[in-house]
């Protein structure tokens, strides 16, 4: 089964792109999501493992709550408040959320 995560933006997905040591395909919502755009990921990720790791803000809270109507079986990440973006959250931290989602990362190089 693949597995699939959507984030909001570009940047997001560069951070998580460094930090994963496995196949995994990375979406953007590009911070809005629509009603059609949902339904056509929906049929897309009929099949996969799929996680959402949205900014800890306005617009990722509503893009969560969206998505969450339409694909409610959907595993959710989150970043700490106090980092709001997943861009911005330290490495060590974005490490061990996707650790205990059960992805392989990347060794930590200091």
């Amino acid at each position: 089964m693949s597995k699939i995560i959507i984030v909001e933006g570009k940047t997001d997905k560069e951070r998580l792109l460094e930090i994963i040591d496995e196949p995994v395909e990375i979406i953007c919502s590009y911070g809005t999501i629509s009603y059609e755009k949902l339904e056509e990921w929906a049929n897309q990720l009929e099949d996969a493992e799929v996680y959402l790791f949205l900014d800890a803000d306005d617009s990722g809270k509503s893009i969560r709550k969206k998505i969450y109507q339409e694909l409610p079986n959907i595993q959710h990440l989150y970043t700490q408040h106090m980092y709001r973006e997943v861009a911005t959250t330290p490495v060590e931290v974005l490490t061990q959320v996707l650790e205990q989602a059960h992805f392989k990362v990347k060794e930590i190089k200091n």
